[in-house]
């Protein structure tokens, strides 16, 4: 069997996979109270929600370049959102370290997860393998006919 034909579903799956656990540890701070937080809240329901819907339109077939993006933009927000609530703070909402534990790192990982498996899988499965193709030849002027006028 082809390694590359494996190679698609895994990393398809694997990437749906990490998605739906970046949504989950989501849904789950936002259930555990981040839901009171004023703009954050509704944030990281709107990150769950977008995560689980991704991650089940890469499990329907191949997907476009675009929801392969898309998976991306979510993983880099959220990265991006744990970034800035750790140094400048986010709508006035700041954490620290690693907290809430063990959530963020579970979080970290399956942002950082997902970025990865996406890259492996846009370099090693979407590339696709050249054609063979015939050396190009000159005309021969004594084989070619020009038409009549």
């Amino acid at each position: 069997m082809n390694t590359r034909s494996l190679l698609a579903p895994t990393l398809r799956s694997a990437t749906a996979a990490t998605l739906a656990v970046g949504g989950y540890i989501h849904a789950q701070l936002y259930i555990d109270g981040y839901r009171f937080i004023p703009t954050i809240g509704p944030l990281f329901l709107l990150q769950a929600g977008t995560s689980f819907s991704l991650a089940v339109l890469l499990l329907v077939g191949m997907p476009p370049l675009l929801l392969r993006t898309a998976a991306a933009g979510v993983a880099l927000g959220a990265l991006g959102g744990f970034t800035a609530s750790r140094t400048v703070g986010v709508f006035g909402f700041t954490e620290h370290g690693l907290q809430p534990e063990p959530q963020a790192v579970l979080s970290l990982l399956a942002e950082t997860g997902t970025l990865v498996l996406l890259a492996i899988w846009q370099v090693t499965v979407t590339r696709q393998p050249r054609a063979a193709r015939p050396p190009v030849r000159a005309p021969n002027r004594a084989t070619t006919r020009i038409p009549p006028n």
